[in-house]
């Protein structure tokens, strides 16, 4: 359990994140323990439904699958070969084949996933911000449970490279989303308007993240 004291909370909310990785309670400043307590109690049930709806958190290898840009691939360990990820196929499907030793395994996977987004999201964003005449001021990439993406005022967007798990349209649909943050920085209107201009499937693939994000987001990689 993580109580964060909030200046702007008016009341105390309660959230499981979506990696699965624990209970996060935000409370107002100078709440005492024992009413967090009981306002634990009067939502048990709740509580417990909720837990049993987490998904389980998979740690990455050899053997199992993990999407990329939402097709499966299967991680193969080869350590006699040298260098990182090599992406290959057999007769069972796409495979991740991770070269050197095992205890880099995790690591080397999400280095993977890391240099593919950057490659194709800074590709995504200087497509949209080109149809929006705007101009990000960085990009930068992170493994953030909270949020999938972030757009600041002064123009710097953020990416979640496990946005790489996902297929293809929602990684566009992601990126269109915070480009269009450099020209509406709410939720209002006119913002998913531009956001539906920039990617038509909008709404489909908003849906497919709120349902599958915490999937992705629950892999290991430690």
């Amino acid at each position: 359990l993580k109580i964060v004291e909030s200046a702007r909370a008016r009341r105390m909310t309660l959230r499981i994140d979506s990696g699965g990785q624990g209970l996060r309670i935000t409370v107002p400043p100078g709440l005492r323990r024992g009413e967090v307590d009981r306002f634990l109690e009067r939502h048990q049930d709740w509580l417990e439904q909720r837990l049993a709806k987490v998904p389980t958190r998979p740690q990455v290898r050899p053997g199992i699958r993990i999407p990329v840009r939402g097709v499966p691939h299967r991680i193969v360990h080869e350590p006699s070969k040298r260098g990182t990820v090599t992406v290959s196929r057999d007769e069972r499907g796409p495979l991740l084949i991770v070269h050197g030793d095992r205890i880099h395994l995790p690591r080397r996977l999400a280095d993977f996933l890391k240099r593919e987004a950057k490659k194709e999201i800074e590709k995504l964003v200087a497509k949209h911000t080109e149809a929006l005449g705007k101009r990000a001021k960085a990009i930068r990439f992170k493994d953030t449970s909270s949020r999938w993406g972030s757009c600041t005022s002064e123009g710097n967007l953020s990416f979640s490279w496990r946005i790489m798990m996902a297929p293809s349209p929602v990684i566009n649909y992601l990126v269109a989303h915070e480009v269009a943050h450099l020209k509406e920085m709410n939720h209002g209107p006119k913002f998913w308007k531009l956001c539906e201009k920039l990617c038509p499937d909008t709404d489909r693939c908003k849906d497919w993240l709120k349902r599958n994000g915490g999937a992705l987001q629950a892999i290991m990689f430690e």
